[in-house]
Protein backbone atom coordinates (compact mmCIF):
# COMPACT_ATOMS: atom_id res chain seq x y z
CA UNK A 1 0.00 0.00 0.00
CA UNK A 2 1.38 3.46 -1.05
CA UNK A 3 1.40 6.65 1.42
CA UNK A 4 -1.67 7.43 -0.95
CA UNK A 5 -4.07 4.70 0.17
CA UNK A 6 -3.23 2.94 -3.15
CA UNK A 7 -2.34 -1.02 -2.97
CA UNK A 8 1.19 -2.49 -4.15
CA UNK A 9 2.24 -5.30 -6.10
CA UNK A 10 4.82 -7.47 -5.61
CA UNK A 11 6.40 -6.36 -8.89
CA UNK A 12 6.37 -2.63 -7.88
CA UNK A 13 8.03 -3.92 -4.32
CA UNK A 14 11.18 -5.59 -6.29
CA UNK A 15 11.98 -3.05 -8.47
CA UNK A 16 12.41 -0.95 -5.35
CA UNK A 17 14.68 -3.07 -3.88
CA UNK A 18 16.73 -2.94 -7.13
CA UNK A 19 17.14 0.41 -6.73
CA UNK A 20 17.92 0.37 -2.90
CA UNK A 21 20.55 -2.00 -4.72
CA UNK A 22 22.09 0.22 -7.02
CA UNK A 23 21.96 3.04 -4.20
CA UNK A 24 24.30 0.93 -1.75
CA UNK A 25 26.88 -0.17 -5.19
CA UNK A 26 27.19 3.45 -6.55
CA UNK A 27 27.08 5.33 -3.24
CA UNK A 28 28.87 3.71 -1.29
CA UNK A 29 32.62 6.24 -0.92
CA UNK A 30 30.00 8.60 0.36
CA UNK A 31 28.85 6.58 2.88
CA UNK A 32 32.86 5.68 3.95
CA UNK A 33 33.43 9.36 4.51
CA UNK A 34 30.19 10.54 6.56
CA UNK A 35 30.85 7.04 8.76
CA UNK A 36 34.71 8.43 9.40
CA UNK A 37 33.08 11.92 10.16
CA UNK A 38 30.36 10.77 12.45
CA UNK A 39 32.13 9.17 15.36
CA UNK A 40 35.83 10.15 14.14
CA UNK A 41 37.32 6.61 13.34
CA UNK A 42 39.31 5.09 10.90
CA UNK A 43 37.85 5.74 7.09
CA UNK A 44 37.82 2.03 5.94
CA UNK A 45 37.15 0.61 10.12
CA UNK A 46 35.97 -2.88 9.45
CA UNK A 47 32.75 -2.19 11.18
CA UNK A 48 31.77 0.79 8.64
CA UNK A 49 32.51 -2.07 5.73
CA UNK A 50 30.40 -4.33 7.29
CA UNK A 51 27.52 -1.68 8.23
CA UNK A 52 27.77 -1.22 4.53
CA UNK A 53 28.27 -5.25 3.40
CA UNK A 54 25.05 -6.02 5.75
CA UNK A 55 22.74 -3.57 4.12
CA UNK A 56 23.83 -4.41 0.69
CA UNK A 57 23.55 -8.48 1.72
CA UNK A 58 19.86 -7.62 2.83
CA UNK A 59 19.05 -6.45 -0.40
CA UNK A 60 20.28 -8.83 -2.45
CA UNK A 61 18.75 -11.28 0.01
CA UNK A 62 15.61 -10.09 0.17
CA UNK A 63 15.70 -9.69 -4.32
CA UNK A 64 16.31 -13.47 -4.33
CA UNK A 65 14.05 -14.86 -1.87
CA UNK A 66 10.85 -12.48 -1.71
CA UNK A 67 8.92 -14.57 -4.09
CA UNK A 68 9.45 -17.70 -0.95
CA UNK A 69 8.73 -15.34 1.40
CA UNK A 70 5.39 -14.51 -0.25
CA UNK A 71 3.97 -17.75 -1.31
CA UNK A 72 1.03 -19.04 0.62
CA UNK A 73 2.42 -21.39 3.52
CA UNK A 74 -0.28 -24.32 3.30
CA UNK A 75 -1.93 -25.37 6.76
CA UNK A 76 -3.20 -28.32 8.13
CA UNK A 77 -6.98 -28.75 8.59
CA UNK A 78 -9.14 -30.86 11.29
CA UNK A 79 -11.76 -33.61 10.81
CA UNK A 80 -14.16 -30.89 11.83
CA UNK A 81 -13.64 -28.96 8.50
CA UNK A 82 -13.17 -32.18 6.36
CA UNK A 83 -13.01 -31.45 3.02
CA UNK A 84 -11.21 -28.63 2.95
CA UNK A 85 -7.81 -27.07 2.57
CA UNK A 86 -6.22 -24.07 4.78
CA UNK A 87 -3.17 -21.75 3.71
CA UNK A 88 -1.62 -18.36 5.79
CA UNK A 89 -1.30 -15.85 3.18
CA UNK A 90 1.10 -12.84 4.07
CA UNK A 91 -0.29 -9.43 3.48
CA UNK A 92 1.03 -6.02 4.12
CA UNK A 93 0.04 -3.85 7.44
CA UNK A 94 -0.21 -1.08 5.38
CA UNK A 95 1.70 2.45 6.48
CA UNK A 96 4.24 2.11 8.81
CA UNK A 97 6.35 4.22 10.75
CA UNK A 98 10.22 2.83 11.44
CA UNK A 99 12.42 5.49 14.25
CA UNK A 100 15.93 4.76 13.56
CA UNK A 101 19.00 5.73 16.43
CA UNK A 102 22.46 7.39 16.03
CA UNK A 103 25.17 4.57 16.89
CA UNK A 104 24.62 2.52 13.27
CA UNK A 105 22.66 5.55 11.10
CA UNK A 106 22.58 4.00 8.08
CA UNK A 107 21.99 0.16 8.61
CA UNK A 108 19.80 0.68 11.37
CA UNK A 109 17.50 3.03 9.19
CA UNK A 110 17.74 0.67 6.33
CA UNK A 111 17.38 -2.73 7.54
CA UNK A 112 14.12 -1.96 8.56
CA UNK A 113 13.04 -0.14 5.83
CA UNK A 114 13.95 -2.90 3.87
CA UNK A 115 11.77 -5.03 5.42
CA UNK A 116 8.80 -3.05 5.48
CA UNK A 117 9.13 -2.24 1.66
CA UNK A 118 9.54 -6.35 0.95
CA UNK A 119 6.56 -7.00 2.89
CA UNK A 120 4.55 -4.39 0.98
CA UNK A 121 4.41 -2.02 2.78
CA UNK A 122 4.16 2.09 2.37
CA UNK A 123 7.13 3.56 5.07
CA UNK A 124 8.06 6.81 7.05
CA UNK A 125 11.32 6.86 8.25
CA UNK A 126 12.47 8.71 10.85
CA UNK A 127 16.32 8.83 11.19
CA UNK A 128 18.07 10.31 14.29
CA UNK A 129 18.99 13.69 14.55
CA UNK A 130 21.83 12.85 16.67
CA UNK A 131 23.82 11.98 13.11
CA UNK A 132 22.76 14.68 10.92
CA UNK A 133 24.86 13.73 8.10
CA UNK A 134 23.29 10.43 7.85
CA UNK A 135 19.67 11.56 7.96
CA UNK A 136 20.68 14.36 5.77
CA UNK A 137 21.89 11.70 2.98
CA UNK A 138 19.20 9.58 3.90
CA UNK A 139 16.52 11.56 2.62
CA UNK A 140 18.79 13.20 -0.53
CA UNK A 141 19.05 9.40 -1.43
CA UNK A 142 15.69 8.13 -0.46
CA UNK A 143 13.79 11.00 -2.53
CA UNK A 144 16.24 10.61 -5.44
CA UNK A 145 16.02 6.97 -6.00
CA UNK A 146 12.65 5.93 -4.35
CA UNK A 147 9.18 6.02 -4.92
CA UNK A 148 8.10 9.13 -2.84
CA UNK A 149 4.36 7.64 -2.74
CA UNK A 150 5.70 4.52 -1.22
CA UNK A 151 8.95 6.07 1.05
CA UNK A 152 9.44 9.05 2.58
CA UNK A 153 12.23 10.48 5.60
CA UNK A 154 10.63 12.82 7.97
CA UNK A 155 13.85 14.81 9.27
CA UNK A 156 13.67 16.94 12.53
CA UNK A 157 13.66 15.88 16.55
CA UNK A 158 11.92 15.67 19.64
CA UNK A 159 8.88 17.72 17.86
CA UNK A 160 8.79 15.98 14.70
CA UNK A 161 9.14 12.33 16.69
CA UNK A 162 6.23 13.56 18.71
CA UNK A 163 4.13 14.90 15.32
CA UNK A 164 4.83 11.37 13.92
CA UNK A 165 3.76 9.62 16.96
CA UNK A 166 0.70 11.40 17.23
CA UNK A 167 -0.48 10.02 13.99
CA UNK A 168 -2.25 6.84 13.34
CA UNK A 169 -0.15 4.32 11.65
CA UNK A 170 -0.45 0.04 10.95
CA UNK A 171 2.39 -0.65 12.95
CA UNK A 172 5.73 1.24 14.91
CA UNK A 173 9.01 -0.01 14.53
CA UNK A 174 11.30 1.86 16.87
CA UNK A 175 14.74 1.64 17.79
CA UNK A 176 16.92 2.93 20.74
CA UNK A 177 16.80 3.15 24.77
CA UNK A 178 14.03 1.59 26.84
CA UNK A 179 12.77 5.12 28.18
CA UNK A 180 11.88 6.43 24.71
CA UNK A 181 10.93 2.76 23.65
CA UNK A 182 7.87 3.36 26.33
CA UNK A 183 7.01 6.40 25.31
CA UNK A 184 6.41 5.21 21.81
CA UNK A 185 4.34 2.41 23.58
CA UNK A 186 2.41 4.49 25.60
CA UNK A 187 1.75 6.54 21.93
CA UNK A 188 0.96 3.43 19.41
CA UNK A 189 -1.63 2.21 22.22
CA UNK A 190 -3.47 5.02 21.76
CA UNK A 191 -4.39 3.64 18.15
CA UNK A 192 -3.89 0.08 19.18
CA UNK A 193 -0.79 0.21 16.84
CA UNK A 194 1.57 -2.67 17.32
CA UNK A 195 5.21 -2.21 18.51
CA UNK A 196 8.80 -4.02 17.58
CA UNK A 197 11.40 -2.36 20.27
CA UNK A 198 14.53 -2.98 19.38
CA UNK A 199 16.04 -1.39 22.66
CA UNK A 200 19.03 -2.70 24.57
CA UNK A 201 19.75 -3.40 28.12
CA UNK A 202 22.92 -4.82 30.42
CA UNK A 203 24.57 -7.50 28.10
CA UNK A 204 26.70 -9.55 30.13
CA UNK A 205 29.80 -11.77 29.26
CA UNK A 206 30.67 -14.51 31.30
CA UNK A 207 34.44 -16.06 31.05
CA UNK A 208 35.22 -19.54 32.51
CA UNK A 209 38.63 -19.92 33.54
CA UNK A 210 39.52 -23.35 30.64
CA UNK A 211 38.84 -20.48 27.81
CA UNK A 212 42.01 -19.83 25.22
CA UNK A 213 42.61 -16.64 27.10
CA UNK A 214 44.04 -14.71 24.04
CA UNK A 215 40.86 -15.41 21.71
CA UNK A 216 38.48 -14.81 24.43
CA UNK A 217 40.22 -11.18 24.80
CA UNK A 218 40.60 -10.87 21.15
CA UNK A 219 36.96 -11.48 20.93
CA UNK A 220 35.37 -9.75 24.09
CA UNK A 221 37.54 -6.36 22.86
CA UNK A 222 36.31 -6.54 19.49
CA UNK A 223 32.42 -7.17 20.82
CA UNK A 224 33.42 -3.39 23.24
CA UNK A 225 35.74 -0.96 22.13
CA UNK A 226 36.30 -2.03 18.48
CA UNK A 227 31.95 -1.87 18.62
CA UNK A 228 31.89 2.05 18.32
CA UNK A 229 33.87 2.04 21.49
CA UNK A 230 30.90 0.38 23.01
CA UNK A 231 27.86 2.57 22.09
CA UNK A 232 26.28 -0.55 20.99
CA UNK A 233 23.17 -2.01 21.82
CA UNK A 234 24.88 -5.47 21.74
CA UNK A 235 28.06 -4.82 23.08
CA UNK A 236 29.55 -6.41 25.96
CA UNK A 237 28.75 -4.57 29.15
CA UNK A 238 29.76 -6.04 32.16
CA UNK A 239 31.67 -9.00 32.37
CA UNK A 240 31.11 -12.16 35.15
CA UNK A 241 34.16 -14.19 36.28
CA UNK A 242 35.81 -16.43 39.29
CA UNK A 243 37.52 -14.39 41.82
CA UNK A 244 40.63 -16.55 40.94
CA UNK A 245 40.67 -15.90 37.22
CA UNK A 246 40.16 -12.45 37.36
CA UNK A 247 43.48 -10.51 37.62
CA UNK A 248 44.71 -13.54 34.79
CA UNK A 249 42.12 -11.32 32.50
CA UNK A 250 42.39 -8.37 33.71
CA UNK A 251 46.59 -8.82 32.83
CA UNK A 252 45.24 -9.89 29.51
CA UNK A 253 42.87 -7.38 28.53
CA UNK A 254 45.50 -4.62 29.20
CA UNK A 255 47.84 -6.55 27.09
CA UNK A 256 44.77 -6.61 24.47
CA UNK A 257 44.06 -3.26 24.42
CA UNK A 258 48.14 -1.79 23.82
CA UNK A 259 48.16 -4.56 21.12
CA UNK A 260 45.24 -3.13 19.14
CA UNK A 261 45.37 0.81 20.32
CA UNK A 262 48.41 1.16 21.09
CA UNK A 263 50.24 2.52 24.36
CA UNK A 264 48.44 5.24 24.02
CA UNK A 265 44.56 4.24 23.26
CA UNK A 266 43.16 7.95 22.95
CA UNK A 267 45.30 8.73 20.13
CA UNK A 268 44.53 5.66 18.11
CA UNK A 269 42.20 6.11 15.16
CA UNK A 270 40.60 2.88 15.57
CA UNK A 271 38.77 3.70 18.50
CA UNK A 272 35.88 6.18 18.20
CA UNK A 273 34.80 9.32 19.90
CA UNK A 274 32.12 9.78 22.02
CA UNK A 275 28.87 10.95 20.14
CA UNK A 276 28.18 13.59 22.16
CA UNK A 277 29.18 16.25 25.04
CA UNK A 278 26.18 14.99 26.59
CA UNK A 279 26.61 11.40 26.62
CA UNK A 280 30.36 12.27 27.15
CA UNK A 281 29.17 13.83 30.25
CA UNK A 282 26.86 10.47 31.50
CA UNK A 283 30.26 8.96 31.14
CA UNK A 284 31.85 11.10 32.91
CA UNK A 285 29.42 11.07 35.48
CA UNK A 286 29.46 6.77 35.67
CA UNK A 287 32.81 7.05 36.47
CA UNK A 288 33.13 9.62 38.94
CA UNK A 289 30.75 8.24 41.21
CA UNK A 290 31.95 7.73 44.71
CA UNK A 291 31.11 3.63 44.42
CA UNK A 292 33.24 3.43 41.40
CA UNK A 293 36.03 5.78 41.15
CA UNK A 294 38.97 3.79 43.12
CA UNK A 295 38.00 0.40 41.22
CA UNK A 296 39.80 1.46 38.02
CA UNK A 297 42.33 -1.05 37.53
CA UNK A 298 42.45 -0.16 33.24
CA UNK A 299 42.14 2.86 31.78
CA UNK A 300 40.54 5.97 33.07
CA UNK A 301 41.68 9.16 30.12
CA UNK A 302 39.56 11.28 28.88
CA UNK A 303 39.29 14.13 26.36
CA UNK A 304 36.21 16.06 27.03
CA UNK A 305 37.71 18.64 23.55
CA UNK A 306 38.27 15.27 21.77
CA UNK A 307 35.10 13.54 23.12
CA UNK A 308 37.28 10.68 23.90
CA UNK A 309 37.40 7.97 26.87
CA UNK A 310 40.18 5.15 26.89
CA UNK A 311 38.46 1.77 27.16
CA UNK A 312 38.48 1.57 30.86
CA UNK A 313 38.17 -1.24 33.29
CA UNK A 314 36.78 -1.80 36.77
CA UNK A 315 36.65 -4.27 38.90
CA UNK A 316 34.08 -5.45 41.70
CA UNK A 317 31.96 -2.55 41.69
CA UNK A 318 29.26 -2.27 43.95
CA UNK A 319 25.65 -3.74 42.14
CA UNK A 320 23.75 -0.96 43.67
CA UNK A 321 26.01 1.75 41.33
CA UNK A 322 24.53 3.43 38.49
CA UNK A 323 27.27 1.64 36.74
CA UNK A 324 25.72 -2.06 37.38
CA UNK A 325 22.14 -0.30 37.56
CA UNK A 326 21.98 1.32 34.08
CA UNK A 327 23.45 0.07 30.11
CA UNK A 328 26.51 1.84 30.13
CA UNK A 329 26.55 1.97 25.94
CA UNK A 330 30.50 3.80 26.14
CA UNK A 331 34.02 2.58 26.96
CA UNK A 332 33.55 1.53 30.54
CA UNK A 333 33.65 -2.19 31.33
CA UNK A 334 33.10 -3.36 34.50
CA UNK A 335 34.31 -6.78 35.74
CA UNK A 336 32.31 -8.40 38.45
CA UNK A 337 33.55 -11.52 39.99
CA UNK A 338 31.91 -14.75 41.94
CA UNK A 339 33.23 -17.83 43.86
CA UNK A 340 31.78 -20.32 40.50
CA UNK A 341 31.30 -19.52 37.86
CA UNK A 342 27.84 -21.22 37.37
CA UNK A 343 26.84 -18.64 39.99
CA UNK A 344 26.47 -16.06 37.18
CA UNK A 345 23.72 -17.54 36.25
CA UNK A 346 21.84 -16.35 39.26
CA UNK A 347 23.88 -12.96 38.77
CA UNK A 348 22.37 -12.58 35.67
CA UNK A 349 18.79 -13.58 36.15
CA UNK A 350 18.38 -11.24 39.18
CA UNK A 351 18.77 -8.48 36.76
CA UNK A 352 16.39 -7.52 33.52
CA UNK A 353 16.65 -9.41 30.61
CA UNK A 354 19.62 -8.30 27.97
CA UNK A 355 19.32 -8.31 24.79
CA UNK A 356 22.22 -10.43 24.00
CA UNK A 357 24.47 -12.83 26.71
CA UNK A 358 27.75 -13.96 26.10
CA UNK A 359 29.35 -17.46 27.73
CA UNK A 360 33.27 -18.16 27.05
CA UNK A 361 33.55 -21.68 28.30
CA UNK A 362 34.78 -25.19 26.85
CA UNK A 363 32.44 -26.85 29.56
CA UNK A 364 29.54 -28.80 28.02
CA UNK A 365 27.51 -29.00 31.05
CA UNK A 366 28.03 -24.80 31.61
CA UNK A 367 27.00 -24.68 28.01
CA UNK A 368 23.96 -26.33 28.18
CA UNK A 369 23.02 -24.59 31.39
CA UNK A 370 23.56 -21.34 30.11
CA UNK A 371 21.23 -22.11 27.34
CA UNK A 372 18.43 -23.36 29.36
CA UNK A 373 18.78 -21.40 32.14
CA UNK A 374 19.30 -17.44 31.19
CA UNK A 375 16.51 -15.66 29.23
CA UNK A 376 17.68 -12.90 26.47
CA UNK A 377 16.99 -11.67 23.25
CA UNK A 378 19.94 -13.61 21.54
CA UNK A 379 23.20 -15.51 22.64
CA UNK A 380 26.06 -16.09 21.69
CA UNK A 381 28.82 -19.18 23.02
CA UNK A 382 32.44 -18.39 22.73
CA UNK A 383 32.40 -15.03 20.75
CA UNK A 384 30.12 -12.17 20.74
CA UNK A 385 28.58 -9.72 18.33
CA UNK A 386 28.63 -11.78 15.29
CA UNK A 387 25.08 -13.59 15.71
CA UNK A 388 23.68 -10.13 13.92
CA UNK A 389 25.19 -11.28 10.68
CA UNK A 390 23.43 -14.66 10.55
CA UNK A 391 19.98 -13.63 8.30
CA UNK A 392 18.78 -17.11 9.37
CA UNK A 393 18.62 -16.02 13.54
CA UNK A 394 16.30 -13.60 14.41
CA UNK A 395 17.47 -10.50 15.66
CA UNK A 396 15.70 -8.80 18.99
CA UNK A 397 14.95 -8.41 22.60
CA UNK A 398 12.64 -9.88 25.37
CA UNK A 399 11.32 -8.32 28.50
CA UNK A 400 12.61 -4.70 28.96
CA UNK A 401 15.57 -5.48 25.95
CA UNK A 402 12.55 -5.59 23.60
CA UNK A 403 9.23 -6.93 21.69
CA UNK A 404 9.57 -8.37 18.25
CA UNK A 405 12.64 -9.13 15.86
CA UNK A 406 13.92 -9.22 12.33
CA UNK A 407 16.60 -9.54 10.06
CA UNK A 408 16.21 -11.94 7.06
CA UNK A 409 12.62 -13.27 6.07
CA UNK A 410 11.69 -12.01 10.17
CA UNK A 411 12.21 -8.73 8.85
CA UNK A 412 9.37 -9.74 6.18
CA UNK A 413 7.39 -11.53 8.70
CA UNK A 414 7.53 -8.32 11.43
CA UNK A 415 5.91 -6.31 8.72
CA UNK A 416 3.38 -8.57 7.98
CA UNK A 417 0.02 -9.57 7.93
CA UNK A 418 -0.63 -13.30 8.66
CA UNK A 419 -4.29 -13.90 7.11
CA UNK A 420 -5.61 -16.94 7.78
CA UNK A 421 -7.47 -18.47 5.09
CA UNK A 422 -9.62 -21.89 4.95
CA UNK A 423 -11.13 -23.33 1.73
CA UNK A 424 -14.41 -25.57 1.42
CA UNK A 425 -16.88 -26.51 -1.47
CA UNK A 426 -20.59 -26.87 -1.33
CA UNK A 427 -20.05 -30.51 -0.91
CA UNK A 428 -19.70 -32.33 2.60
CA UNK A 429 -22.23 -30.58 3.87
CA UNK A 430 -23.17 -32.43 7.15
CA UNK A 431 -26.13 -32.21 8.98
CA UNK A 432 -24.86 -33.06 11.99
CA UNK A 433 -23.84 -29.69 12.16
CA UNK A 434 -27.32 -28.11 12.24
CA UNK A 435 -29.80 -28.51 14.83
CA UNK A 436 -32.24 -30.40 16.03
CA UNK A 437 -29.14 -32.38 18.04
CA UNK A 438 -30.54 -35.90 18.40
CA UNK A 439 -28.86 -38.68 20.27
CA UNK A 440 -27.07 -39.87 17.34
CA UNK A 441 -25.97 -36.62 16.50
CA UNK A 442 -24.69 -36.10 19.88
CA UNK A 443 -22.69 -39.09 19.52
CA UNK A 444 -20.99 -38.37 16.61
CA UNK A 445 -20.45 -34.56 17.71
CA UNK A 446 -18.58 -36.00 20.90
CA UNK A 447 -16.45 -38.92 18.56
CA UNK A 448 -15.45 -35.93 16.31
CA UNK A 449 -14.33 -33.63 19.40
CA UNK A 450 -12.24 -36.81 21.06
CA UNK A 451 -10.41 -36.30 17.21
CA UNK A 452 -9.96 -40.61 16.91
CA UNK A 453 -11.44 -42.24 13.72
CA UNK A 454 -12.80 -45.28 15.13
CA UNK A 455 -15.16 -43.34 17.43
CA UNK A 456 -16.02 -41.51 14.30
CA UNK A 457 -17.05 -45.25 12.84
CA UNK A 458 -19.14 -46.33 15.86
CA UNK A 459 -20.96 -43.33 15.92
CA UNK A 460 -21.87 -43.54 12.27
CA UNK A 461 -22.85 -47.01 13.07
CA UNK A 462 -25.31 -45.91 16.26
CA UNK A 463 -22.78 -47.19 18.32
CA UNK A 464 -20.52 -45.66 20.96
CA UNK A 465 -17.76 -46.50 23.43
CA UNK A 466 -20.24 -45.56 26.72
Amino acid sequence: MYLDGKKRSSTSVITTDEIFACVYGTKSFILYHLFSNHLCIAYLSPQRVIQIAMVKSSCEEALKELKQWMKPEKAKTSMATYPSSAEIVSEPLGAVLVISTWNYPFSLSVKPVIGAITAGNAVALKPSEIAPATSSLLSKLFEEYLDRSAVRVVEGGVLETTALLEQKWDKIFYTGSPRVGRIVMTAAAKHLTPVVLELGGKCPAVIDSDVDLQVTVRRIIAGKWQLNNGQACISVDYIITTKEFAPKLIDALRKGIEEFFGTDPMESKDISRIVSSNHFSRLESLMDNYKVFNKIVVGGQRNQKKLKIAPTIFLDVPGDSQLMQEEIFGPLLPIITVENVEDSIDLINSKPKPLTAYLFTNNEKLKNNFVQSVSSGGMVINDTVLHVTVSSLPFGGVGESGMGSYHGKFSFDAFSHKKAVLYRSFSGDASVRYPPYTPEKQKLIRAVMNGGIFDIILALMGWSRD
